[in-house]
């Protein structure tokens, strides 16, 4: 079983998720920062001065903070932009590579002029066989 864990840990799958994670949750900080600290103040200030943070509701003895709320979504928003720019790159990438990949498959389908002799040929005896 640790051998098979070796295995496991030791294939880059494995190792580009974990890299995967860890930028990610840098990245997630960054357009945290982003938001909280440079784009709700100035939403805050086009809106009148108002503070996102300090958004709540009382009911009672609680307290709904839709403010912070706000920003989570805005964060969110941010965030599954990022990725789908990212994403539609890397397809854009892919797409080229595969294009390259599909003009070789079809260089090395065509016939040589060898090839279409002989099968002439063939054709020729198989109507004189006929």
């Amino acid at each position: 079983m640790i051998k098979e864990f070796k295995e496991f840990i030791s294939r880059g799958n494995v190792i580009d998720l974990a890299v995967g994670v860890i930028i990610g949750g840098a990245f997630g900080k960054i357009v945290s920062s982003l938001v909280n600290d440079v784009l709700m103040p100035l939403i805050g200030i086009c809106l009148g001065g108002l503070d996102f943070k300090g958004l709540s509701l009382s009911i009672g003895n609680a307290s709904i903070s839709y403010g912070v709320f706000i920003q989570n979504i805005v964060d969110f928003l941010i965030i599954a932009f990022c990725i789908f720019i990212f994403i539609k790159l890397i397809n854009k990438i892919t797409r080229r590579e595969n294009k390259k990949e599909k003009e070789e498959v079809k260089e090395e389908k065509q016939k040589s002029e060898e090839v279409i002799l002989l099968e002439e040929i063939r054709d020729l005896l198989k109507k004189k066989n006929r």
